[in-house]
């Protein structure tokens, strides 16, 4: 018997919204790799250099399971009007031993380079709504805003709209601070050294990153519904 949910991702309507979901998808893990990369590379570890690029083809060579056959199965699993994925640079666990302040601000990189493209977004939607062009019509994730005219979505609305929802999300969900999500690495930056030490050594066992991964998806699914509605009546908080 055939899931609904992949029935639901196959009517016609849902699949014209594929290809805007999934170019934003790529783009915002591209986005978020090549902050952490670039913020690794001022900071003297130049391992994931090559990832200072928003050409996704580095980061797909690197993760092309988590960057291409993830996202495109996700949408068709959840009924369409989602996308999940992954993406990752490589760095020195040396140099990061050596500098856990520089090395916690890496882990911050990637979560502030999605919230760069959600604030892109918003400031795109204030544009275009008070240019007269778009109308406020909060509906869904991909469904922020409507063409003026026809109150419609068009690919344009779908895209800005999937960018500002799936960056706020994908920002929020890699701030939880487990392994092997950034805001594990992110909490030195609230330590001391010693501190530091004691934080890392809690999470050293291999199984850590698997439980970790289970624990945020648990806490996650709770606060992801919330966490948009809060960004979303920021957005509009002077509308």
């Amino acid at each position: 018997m055939v899931d609904p949910s992949i029935l639901d991702a196959l009517r016609p309507e849902v699949l014209r919204t594929l290809p805007v979901w999934f170019v934003a998808t790529l783009l915002s893990l591209t986005l978020h790799e090549a902050m952490h990369a670039l913020v690794g590379r001022w900071g003297g570890d130049d391992t994931a250099s090559e990832q200072v690029t928003l050409d996704p083809t580095p980061h797909i060579r690197r993760e092309p399971f988590g960057m291409l056959l993830v996202p495109v199965l996700s949408f068709f699993l959840m009924g369409g009007g989602w996308m999940i994925g992954w993406a990752s640079a490589p760095y020195d666990p040396h140099w990061a031993a050596a500098h856990p302040r520089k090395s916690a601000l890496m882990a911050l990189a990637g979560p502030l380079g999605n919230f760069l493209i959600a604030g892109v977004a918003a400031a795109v939607i204030h544009g275009m709504i008070a240019g007269g062009q778009w109308v406020q019509q909060v509906e869904s994730l991909e469904s922020l805003v409507a063409v003026a005219e026809t109150g419609e979505a068009n690919a344009l609305t779908t895209f800005v709209s999937i960018l500002f929802s799936v960056n706020v999300l994908l920002g929020a969900f890699n701030l939880l601070p487990v392994p092997p999500l950034d805001g594990h690495g992110v909490v030195p930056l609230f330590l001391t050294e010693k501190a530091t030490r004691r934080w890392f050594d809690l999470f050293r066992d291999r199984g850590a990153a698997t439980v970790g991964i289970v624990i945020a998806w648990v806490i996650f699914g709770k606060i992801a519904g919330p966490v948009w509605l809060f960004a979303v009546r920021t957005l509009y908080w002077f509308w």
